[in-house]
């Protein structure tokens, strides 16, 4: 058994924060560099130019990318050999996102409750997200998201008989109606299968997949090339103006569902798909 401090966990969770939301993922960056070379519009093309130059400056000055600098979402992969100690692991992980967005003067952009809508001045709470695996280690992502994007998200109870065809013009629907509200181009998550939560949860883990890797499913890995292939013939370009650059990456994760369902969350992300991770 091993023993994990939970200040190690709050300090790491402290500079995620910050790193996530002042460096632009390789992945990303790579991903708008390519666009920018095959993109047909030149305002398209122009847009994309001042995002990577956004990207570099953010980078350099350690200044957040994007104003909106999200709600704290962690993953947290929790080794089952492990004995987490110091006190609760709920409070080390909010204690880091408070400590990170302070320290990092980010945006606090949470309310304590979803009515009432008071600020709780720290962008706390997080959401967080815990999964036991084997092993004595902890495997931390820190996702913050934008909430301009999120609200173009969705989830569709679909029949099975909806099939594949039903998934796909669920998904480029979706896409569609976003239009320019989430800033793009995007990066889309899509979660099929399991449940009404779980689904959506399928979406959020396949944003963190890197732009350009695939399924190991050859079925899902095809329906990922076609979306992104379609979505990008939608004709909605960079922030809305036009272009064939209209979503970056496309990822989907599945998982096993009951015979009288076929759930599907849509995640949709902006060009500043942010995420750390670290391992403890």
């Amino acid at each position: 058994m091993r023993e994990i401090s939970t200040s190690i966990i709050t300090e790491k969770i402290k500079e995620l924060c910050i790193e996530a939301n002042c460096r632009l993922n390789e992945d990303v960056y790579n991903a708008i560099e390519k666009a920018r070379e095959s993109e047909s519009s030149p305002i398209g093309r122009n847009i994309l130019s001042q995002l990577i130059e956004n990207a570099d400056l953010a980078c350099s000055k350690c200044k957040p990318i994007c104003q909106d600098t999200g709600m704290a979402v962690v993953f947290m992969e929790i080794g089952q050999d492990v004995h987490i100690v110091g006190g609760s692991i709920r409070d080390a992980v909010n204690e880091g996102v408070r400590q990170g967005y302070t320290e990092g003067y980010l945006r606090k952009s949470v309310v304590a409750d979803p009515l009432i809508r008071v600020n709780t001045g720290d962008n706390t709470p997080a959401v967080i997200h815990y999964d036991i695996v084997e092993g004595d280690k902890i495997h931390i992502e820190v996702a913050p998201k934008g909430f301009g994007s999120e609200n173009m998200s969705r989830i569709y109870m679909l029949k099975p008989s909806d099939g594949i065809e039903g998934v796909k013009n669920a998904v480029l629907d979706c896409i569609e109606k976003a239009g320019p509200n989430p800033c793009p181009p995007m990066v889309i998550g899509v979660g099929i299968g399991g449940n009404f939560e779980l689904c959506a949860k399928l979406a959020k883990k396949a944003l963190l997949r890197p732009i350009g890797s695939h399924s190991d499913k050859e079925h899902i890995r095809e329906m990922e090339i076609e979306l992104l292939e379609r979505a990008n013939k939608l004709g909605i370009g960079p922030q809305g103006l036009g272009g064939n650059t209209t979503v970056l990456g496309l990822n989907i994760e599945t998982y096993a569902t009951h015979i009288a369902g076929l759930p599907l969350a849509v995640n949709v992300s902006c060009h500043v798909t942010r995420h750390g991770e670290c391992t403890i």
